[in-house]
């Protein structure tokens, strides 16, 4: 059925003053590009920042660059003029079995360590929800106690925790638990016990920054949709799986970022419990592996290129995690 314009005026309404008109027909509206509020100033106050940093940062990656690509040793160090080599410490690196096995060992340990860590700081999160007002405090003054502590002070004092003949780690293991085969037990020159005390000093220092976080957001969960899903018998677990985490969802992606980042180039912790009592050919993370590369073994060179090719891992992963966050703002 089509309707023709006959061309009469639109009929009275009862009311005065009114014409009855027919709706007219949706036309399809045109895309218009909307401007941005502020138009450039927003780009305009970053170009000072931008500037800085590139400064800061860029320049130093611009050095290293140039530095993976030379044969630079002590005697440049001291004057003598670089050699340009190219890609041939690149070259060197990637057909080096041990670069591999590092390699290999620090992104397991980096795992175990993010892992740990986001469970743990989750946990407290949710935790610090439910605590009343003082023990909420007390959590959070004994949280951010840990979390000011300096590395490597932290690293000697769990370092004397689980010392052979003096820690406390043993003492309670023998006299409270009666295991005599911790007795004089050495937790550093067997590997995986050296990475178990790294763990626990890297983890215990890292849970406080996730915890806060995912605390601020559990704050903005919407309490009514948390009450309608337990009076529609959602228990916790359901509860978090399905409102809670979707809430926090890129707040997880953001810390796991910074924990990647922070556990696949952490230094300070492994060559300070090296130095306690650790194998070093045995206990090498990238960080540790560069620095004994390029400052001890005075190959600046093949040093520079480990860290460019770490520093290229580290972009992907990050890059990758960036992608997922963006993915999730646009949904």
């Amino acid at each position: 059925m089509t309707t023709t314009d006959t061309g009469l005026p639109p009929a009275v309404s009862s009311v005065e003053g009114e014409r009855m008109v027919a709706p007219q027909p949706d036309r399809p509206r045109r895309r218009r590009l909307s401007r941005r509020a502020g138009g450039l100033t927003p780009y305009a106050l970053l170009v000072p920042a931008s500037l800085v940093l590139a400064a800061i940062v860029g320049w130093p990656l611009i050095q290293l660059l140039v530095t993976s690509m030379q044969e630079f040793g002590r005697a440049q160090v001291f004057g003598a003029p670089p050699e340009w080599v190219w890609f041939q410490n690149y070259v060197d690196v990637l057909t080096d079995a041990t670069f591999y096995e590092v390699l290999a060992r620090s992104l397991v340990f980096a795992a175990a360590c993010v892992v740990t860590t986001m469970v743990l700081g989750t946990l407290v999160a949710l935790l610090l929800q439910r605590l009343p007002k003082g023990f909420r405090l007390l959590l959070s003054v004994g949280m951010l106690l840990a979390w000011a502590m300096p590395p490597l002070s932290a690293t000697i004092v769990w370092g004397w925790m689980f010392d052979t003949d003096y820690g406390i780690v043993n003492s309670v293991l023998v006299n409270t638990f009666g295991l005599e085969e911790f007795r004089q037990h050495s937790w550093l020159i067997d590997p995986l016990s050296f990475f178990l005390v790294a763990g626990v000093i890297i983890v215990w220092g890292a849970v406080p920054f996730v915890a806060f976080t995912l605390y601020a957001g559990l704050t903005q969960v919407p309490e009514e949709v948390l009450e309608a899903a337990q009076l529609d018998g959602a228990g916790a677990v359901h509860r978090f799986r399905l409102i809670v985490f979707p809430y926090l969802k890129p707040i997880f992606l953001i810390t796991t970022i910074l924990q990647i980042i922070w556990d696949l180039k952490v230094f300070t912790q492994i060559f300070a419990l090296q130095d306690i009592g650790g194998i070093r050919a045995l206990t090498n993370t990238l960080g540790v592996y560069i620095y004994q590369v390029s400052i001890a073994g005075g190959d600046f060179g093949t040093g520079g290129a480990i860290a460019v090719i770490t520093a290229i891992i580290l972009m992907t992963v990050s890059l990758y995690y960036v992608r997922q966050v963006i993915k999730e703002e646009e949904l």
